[in-house]
């Protein structure tokens, strides 16, 4: 049994749970404190409030210690403001949050709330067939260091990538029925 984490101080929590219990063989839980996050096999850093999630970790003194779990290789995926929680450098600001990944990330891309859409893509590591995803004033990457595999992209736009034990996607998969890039990060990372 696999046991994924989801950090559960702000955004998507209980839609990532919902996925994770519908996967065989793994077991979803919220969390919240760096004793919960070392008994898992890896970590989902929900969508929500990047900014919002960022400032509670440092509130919790956090991020240093998270931040070493990602760097000694935990199994990681960040998706939206789990995303730019992960990214080194942040397009137009000096603040980082767990700076693992060596991507540049631009925060509210595709503009704000009522700019949201839908569309569907291949990503041909992870299905042979079209996925739904879902952008919420979703960020892109600018930028890619080396070590870097971009997954996907839409409009030109790099929105999903891969480095190490990291998986960032700038949507949501969480908020659709398909259970891919879930069964993904699992079988791939953890």
């Amino acid at each position: 049994m696999k046991r994924i984490g989801v950090l559960a101080l702000q955004g998507a929590v209980a839609e990532h749970l919902n996925m994770l219990e519908k996967l065989p063989d793994v077991q979803g839980r919220a969390v919240r404190t760096l004793e919960e996050i070392r008994q898992m096999d890896g970590l989902i850093l929900p969508g929500g409030e990047s900014t919002a999630i960022g400032r509670l970790l440092d509130d919790f003194n956090m991020t240093t210690i998270l931040k070493s779990f990602i760097n000694d290789g935990l199994p990681v995926w960040g998706t939206c403001a789990g995303l730019i929680l992960l990214a080194k450098k942040i397009s137009g600001q000096e603040k980082t949050y767990l700076a693992s990944m060596n991507i540049m990330v631009k925060r509210n891309a595709y503009g704000s709330q009522i700019d949201s859409f839908m569309t569907e893509t291949i990503i041909s590591s992870v299905s042979k067939e079209k996925l739904p995803l879902v952008f919420i004033r979703a960020p892109y990457i600018e930028k890619t260091g080396v070590n870097v595999d971009i997954l996907a992209e839409v409009k030109g736009d790099i929105v999903a990538a891969r480095e190490k034990n990291m998986l960032v996607t700038s949507f949501h998969p969480e908020l659709t029925d398909n259970l891919r890039l879930h069964q993904y990060f699992v079988e791939k990372f953890v």
